[in-house]
């Protein structure tokens, strides 16, 4: 397991160790004395586990809620955009964006948006593990993915809800989040 830290204060990028064979590839998504002894915090017991089917184009997020995120693209390719929106942080505003593909993960802390496009031309699986389960309600922000100054590699029409949500489209942009 390797692990990269971000201009995000607390996101890193985790590749993941693997074995292949002849049959495929094992990945260890989640050992908890390995993440102990790289520095990372326990992240267990998982509390909620979402996967999602995208299509190719598709945008989702920019969302950030009070819990942390493991998230993992299972199966495709995608670009992942994470903004820190905590008040207080000393990375507040910061960007990391990158590709990603099976065998990366990233952790995201509370209060830092995660969104990412499907880039795969039969979609992208997209898996997150929450250390707390999704209320509606919940304390959390959500920034427009089309207003928040992200390069998405694919052109998105905001007329179309096969690339950006109604939901997402209609979230405040970065210039209206409250002052640090």
């Amino acid at each position: 397991m390797v692990v990269r830290a971000t201009e995000i204060e607390g996101l890193m990028v985790i590749r993941m160790r693997q074995v292949e064979d002849e049959r495929g590839t094992v990945r260890e998504f989640y050992r908890e004395s390995s993440w102990l002894s790289a520095g990372l915090p326990s992240l267990g017991p998982w509390l909620q586990v979402n996967l999602t089917e995208t299509r190719r184009g598709a945008v989702r997020g920019l969302h950030a809620e009070s819990m942390h995120k493991l998230v993992a693209i299972a199966s495709g390719q995608a670009f992942g955009a994470y903004l820190d929106l905590r008040a207080g942080s000393p990375t507040r505003g910061n960007v990391e964006q990158l590709r990603l593909a099976p065998g990366t993960q990233v952790l995201v802390p509370q209060g830092v948006a995660n969104g990412f496009q499907s880039l795969s031309a039969g979609g992208s699986q997209y898996l997150y593990c929450f250390d707390h389960e999704w209320v509606a309600g919940m304390a959390g922000v959500a920034i427009s993915p089309l207003t928040a100054g992200i390069q998405w590699p694919l052109a998105i029409d905001a007329d179309d809800r096969s690339q950006v949500s109604a939901k997402d489209q209609a979230a405040p942009p970065l210039t209206e989040l409250p002052p640090n």
